[in-house]
């Protein structure tokens, strides 16, 4: 007898992709890969879509998605992704450092290599309350610890963006640069924490955090580090960029509760990116069942910040 363990975020058969499009839609990918001149991180036709995980709710466009941006080394409007596509993708290469068994740097091709890429459907709940509903490709973050080997008085994992002279952003005093992210090892090992290479069967545009960054579905999106270049091991919580920022209204944790307000704003409802619907925000952004468990022993932590 196959028994099926439910995970709690399945997507039910009459939600699946029917095949025959979901075997064209990899075969237009694939061959826009041959001919693209960008890297084919995410447009490979042998990227499985991962069927275990669904929104709940529609995807959002490609053109909202990825022309509506928080990126603030860029700028602080939203509308800064033709100014973006000045970063080079290529080389890339990420430091693994701090507490491992072996500090060490990898080209981002070398990375990939060594991981299983995938695509899953993911809801994305900014701070600022909006929301969207993005295909990602990438692989767990779970993955790379296995890769970086941590060593086991390591309790977090910080991520940092990278600081290129084409991010005209960089040059404001008053951002604690460069843009540091962290989350726990647990946090880091949960089987939603993803490492994204793409999105919508393409390699991640720069403005979308290219070519890899990190996706926290059931955080404020400000968790989710972009063009990630230094990834350290630690055994102290590291002071983050939003919290150093402004820790009354940015925490370390952000998570996602719509009974805990911003100090300017309710977060009781999003807006959703292109048809700007308002509906109600759900409890860890729709992934309790998966994630709640990792707080149950922190009752004193602001974890909702």
């Amino acid at each position: 007898m196959n028994i099926v363990r439910r995970r709690g975020w399945e997507v039910t058969d009459r939600r699946v992709t029917p095949e025959h499009i979901a075997l064209n839609r990899r075969a237009l990918i694939g061959g826009a890969a041959a001919l693209s001149i960008l890297p084919a991180l995410a447009a490979r036709a042998d990227i499985p879509v991962n069927p275990a995980f669904t929104p709940g709710r529609a995807v959002t466009g490609e053109k909202d998605a990825t022309t509506y941006n928080n990126y603030y080394e860029f700028s602080e409007s939203k509308n800064l992704w033709r100014d973006a596509q000045v970063l080079k993708q290529r080389p890339w290469t990420i430091e693994l450092g701090g507490m491992v068994k072996q500090p060490r740097t990898i080209g981002i091709d070398d990375l990939l290599k060594q991981v299983s890429l995938e695509e899953r459907i993911y809801r994305h709940r900014c701070v600022e309350a909006w929301a969207m509903t993005v295909p990602w490709t990438g692989f767990p973050l779970s993955q790379l610890l296995k890769i970086a080997e941590p060593l086991g008085s390591a309790k977090f994992v910080v991520f940092e963006t990278t600081q290129d002279k084409v991010m005209p952003g960089l040059s404001a005093p008053f951002y604690p640069w460069p843009y540091v992210e962290g989350v726990t090892i647990e946090e880091a090992a949960n089987d939603l924490a993803f490492i994204s290479t793409g999105m919508y069967g393409k390699p991640l545009p720069p403005q979308n955090g290219g070519p890899l960054r990190l996706t926290l579905p059931w955080k404020y999106g400000f968790k989710s580090a972009k063009a990630i270049v230094k990834i350290t091991f630690a055994d102290k919580r590291p002071a983050t960029f939003w919290e150093a920022i402004g820790p009354s209204e940015y925490g370390f944790w952000a998570n996602v509760n719509p009974a805990v307000p911003h100090p300017r704003w309710s977060q009781a409802t999003e807006r959703l990116l292109g048809s700007n619907e308002r509906v109600p925000t759900q409890i860890f952004n729709g992934y309790a069942d998966q994630v709640a468990a990792l707080y149950s022993n922190q009752k004193n932590e602001k974890l909702f910040m």
